[in-house]
């Protein structure tokens, strides 16, 4: 599509900076209003021929046409004719001689012209001779030049730019395309070698559109090819899969032009603040959520498409390019599959119209560690047999036996079911697999579509089984090495979060579609049962672990009796751990590692005991107190000196703190000289799973909100907090801390300003508390408004307030100075953060310390939803 004619002669009037800003500002608003009506590659063409003008004018303008000593020459996408509406501008700027001082001068003129022009430019200004020795050394700038053309200049200065490109070939055929396969590894990796990241780039992603064009760019360096359709000729391509590829970078440049157009600038993340508007652009509908997911799943599809391709092509690359490299050693698996390298390769396409064989395939794989890829021409029959698929391959009772084979090989979970997801074996066995294939998480702390995350559970369960995981995962190792049937715990892995997507409970649609697979494969009724049993409950001890006081008796009695027996807590446990590591990269931390250890150490001991005799809380207290006193005495402190300190605390103290954590505290409290006076400690070492701070201070006006306030402001992640008091009325406060990485602080001079930090907010109970402000923008487009929810307690005399938003700075600061408004006693909290998600629970009581009657639970209820819904101070 041409530009408008009207846009030309506007652009051809300017004059000055207000003029030029005035007519790209035309252009951006008639890009936008054609974008539901054009072809994207014509409204990109569009906007390279609207620059090319814009950019001669210029030129002129500033007299770079006066001794026909510079050429402007559009490299990389701009070389190619394709921008987006907030796409970089890269240029060279040719000159024939070294430019003089006054030529210097003018460029600058033209270079600061278009930066206040608000124009992303990438520029050089190179004689012919540096042209040629910088492409020698950055394969970057070499491969920009390969989609070179003249904007404004000599025609003949050009064509010995070319010609001089061509005959210093200082880029070999065979150096540039490992130069380009090492990039592309190397931009994998930076996403974690997934296509299924929920805020995907839409340039660097595996399957995004740099995958697409190292297609391109190796075809144009070895094959000389100006066109994808030329590998058709070639015999790379066939008629479909180049109508394939086309079909993808539209649905890419469609989606980057929308991406474009709601960032109102140069983005190539599709973060969670873009992509509603970006649906909405693409006619995805207006819906929010709904819309968000049904265009990102297109989105995921389309990558998984250019991924599969992109790779198939490069191997066939490798082939041609490298042969002198390929002195292949085959090796036969039997009469219809050979190893080829480190690919397996079916010797006859016609293999697979027998479709158990597609099954085989990775049976081999599994057999054969050494294998890691699928060889291309296998690769391209695998994705015609699954196009022409007028099934589900799970109706073959063939395919069934082989699956559950897989399932049942100490390698077939491995890379034989990451090859079978990647390439669509999986959703082409499960109806419901294909459901959540590119099935967006729309919330605070997924990072992975539903598919990806699942794939990812089954390798960290997959890992449990090799030797090294004993550093890792050392109770999960111990429990998995002993279990008869680990295909049991594959398959509650695999269908965890099948259910994701079509309303409802996921969890116990999950389960049903557990016992009809257990059904359709012949598994016995108590497996399909306890399988069935895993997906439903596989959020318990997770919920159990980070929202409730696990060191309460009553908790973990009420666990057991969910769990029942010790066969169900060991899948449960390896299950949860796998799911929590594959949620989110930054997810997991040594404190939830301890605390869902304690829970399984707890749980598994109730159940040895018997659910009808649980351990006896005096018991629990006994065993501490003896196992406390011998460390202390060893300390050299006597007898009457630890009942003395002893007889300070209610029982509720030695039930809530463990052995360790009591004999830390009682070694710094007999330190101290003056009992009457605050007392801050912060452990040095992790203890329990991060950074313990224990605060014991003369009851004052909101200390819990003046604690939580110095702790937010020194930048420390709270994930625990327990709140008691002495029988003489003094307050103990407790919190386990994690620095924003998840790990606990190691620094001592981060652990004294922390604890300086504390020391000072208790030294002046009447300062005003200053929460500081900071949020960050990423999450904005949730818009989450806060949730309280009220619950009674186990205890009659108490209550539990559920707190749930945005983690927002001062955010337990805020609840803490409501709770002080209110008057009411906070005995414990639990501090979940999941993502950008917090997770509050605290055991309050009134004033008088009774349970809130339902007057004052509508009040605490209003007086922090409207709080909380107020801007940070």
């Amino acid at each position: 599509m041409a530009v408008p004619k009207e846009q030309l002669k506007q652009l051809a009037q300017c004059t000055i900076l207000e003029d030029y800003k005035d007519t790209i500002s035309n252009f951006y608003t008639w890009l936008k209003g054609e974008f539901a009506f054009q072809p994207v590659e014509k409204l990109i063409n569009a906007r390279a021929d609207f620059i090319d003008q814009l950019l001669s004018q210029l030129f002129q303008h500033f007299n770079l046409n006066e001794n026909n000593n510079f050429n402007l020459i559009a490299v990389g996408g701009y070389g190619r004719g394709e921008l987006h509406p907030y796409s970089d501008i890269d240029f060279l700027l040719l000159a024939h001689n070294e430019p003089t001082k006054q030529e210097c001068e003018k460029i600058g003129e033209f270079v600061t012209m278009l930066w206040d022009l608000n124009l992303d430019i990438g520029h050089s200004v190179r004689t012919l001779a540096q042209t040629i020795e910088y492409k020698a050394k950055d394969v970057c700038f070499a491969t920009s030049l390969l989609e070179s053309r003249l904007v404004i200049g000599d025609d003949d200065e050009f064509k010995i730019l070319q010609n001089s490109l061509v005959k210093t070939q200082t880029w070999s055929s065979e150096a540039f395309f490992l130069a380009k396969v090492e990039e592309q590894d190397l931009r994998h990796k930076k996403c974690h070698g997934t296509t299924y990241n929920l805020e995907p780039n839409l340039k660097e992603n595996p399957g995004g559109l740099r995958d697409i064009q190292t297609i391109i760019w190796v075809a144009k360096k070895h094959f000389k090819s100006t066109l994808l359709r030329d590998l058709i000729t070639d015999g790379y391509l066939t008629h479909e899969e180049h109508q394939e590829l086309l079909e993808c970078l539209l649905n890419l440049w469609n989606i980057r032009f929308a991406l474009h157009l709601a960032a109102g600038r140069q983005e190539n993340r599709l973060l969670f603040d873009h992509q509603p508007l970006a649906a909405e652009l693409l006619g995805f509908g207006t819906d929010g959520k709904a819309s968000v997911e049904r265009m990102m799943k297109r989105l995921f599809r389309i990558m998984s498409r250019v991924r599969e391709l992109n790779q198939m092509l490069l191997r066939y690359f490798d082939d041609n390019i490298l042969p002198d490299r390929n002195s292949h050693k085959i090796t036969q698996l039997n009469d219809d599959f050979i190893r080829i390298d480190h690919q397996i390769k079916v010797k006859d396409a016609s293999v697979f119209f027998n479709r158990e064989k597609i099954f085989e395939l990775f049976e081999h794989v599994a057999d054969n560690p050494e294998i890691t890829h699928i060889y291309p021409s296998t690769l391209r029959t695998l994705r015609q047999v699954r196009r022409r698929l007028l099934g589900d391959l799970q109706d073959y009772e063939g395919c069934r036996s082989a699956f559950l084979r897989l399932l049942r090989h100490p390698n077939g979970m491995g890379r034989a079911f990451t090859l079978m997801h990647k390439h669509g074996i999986l959703a082409a066995y499960l109806p419901q697999w294909r459901n959540i294939f590119g099935q967006m998480q729309f919330d605070l702390f997924h990072a992975y579509t539903v598919d990806e995350h699942t794939h990812k559970v089954i390798q960290n369960i997959y890992r449990y089984f090799q030797s090294e995981s004993i550093q890792e995962f050392p109770l999960c190792r111990e429990i998995v090495i002993r279990m008869e049937k680990p295909e049991l715990l594959y398959l509650a892995g695999i269908f965890h979060d099948i259910a994701k997507g079509r309303g409802g409970d996921h969890s116990e649609l999950g389960a049903l579609d557990t016992i009809e697979f257990a059904k359709l494969h012949q598994l016995s009724d108590f497996e399909g049962k306890f399988i069935a049993w895993l997906v439903e409950n596989h959020l318990l001890m997770s919920i159990t672990a980070q929202r409730k006081d696990i060191s309460d008796p009553d908790v973990i009695s009420e666990f057991a009796k969910r769990v029942k027996n010790e066969k169900r807590l060991n899948y449960l446990y390896c299950l949860t751990l796998a799911d929590i590591r594959a949620t989110n990269d930054n997810l997991w931390n040594s404190w939830k590692n301890t605390l869902l250890r304690e829970l399984f150490l707890s749980t598994q001991r109730a159940l040895r005991l018997g659910l009808e005799n649980p351990m006896d809380l005096r018991d629990q207290i006994r065993d501490k107190k003896q196992q406390t006193r011998q460390k202390l005495i060893s300390l050299d402190y006597n007898e009457a000196q630890i009942d003395f300190l002893w007889n300070r605390f209610k029982p509720d103290y030695f039930s809530r703190f463990s052995a360790q954590q009591i004999a830390w505290h009682g070694e710094n409290f007999l330190k101290s000289k003056d009992l009457s006076q605050p007392m801050v400690v912060i452990s040095e070492k992790a203890m329990h799973g991060g950074t313990q701070v224990f605060v014991y201070s003369p009851d004052q006006i909101n200390l819990f909100a003046r604690i939580v306030s110095a702790l937010s402001n020194k930048k420390t992640h709270i994930h625990y907090a327990q709140v008691m008091m002495t029988k003489d009325g003094y307050a103990i406060e407790s919190f386990v801390i994690l620095e924003q990485d998840g790990k606990a602080i190691e620094s001592a001079s981060r652990l004294n300003s922390i604890r300086r930090g504390i020391e000072h907010s208790l030294s002046d109970p009447h300062k005003k508390i200053r929460i500081k402000k900071s949020r960050s923008k990423r999450f904005k487009g949730f818009n989450i408004k806060p949730q309280v929810i009220i619950r009674p307690h186990g205890r009659k005399d108490r209550t539990l307030i559920e707190i749930q938003g945005v983690d927002i700075p001062g955010l337990l600061t805020k609840i803490a100075n409501v709770f002080q408004k209110t008057k009411l006693h906070i005995h414990a909290a639990r501090i979940t953060t999941v993502g950008e998600r917090a997770e509050d629970f605290f055991v309050v009581s009134d004033e008088h310390y009774q349970a809130l009657d339902a007057d004052m639970q509508a009040k605490v209820s209003q007086v922090l939803s409207e709080n909380l819904n107020k801007e940070t101070e």
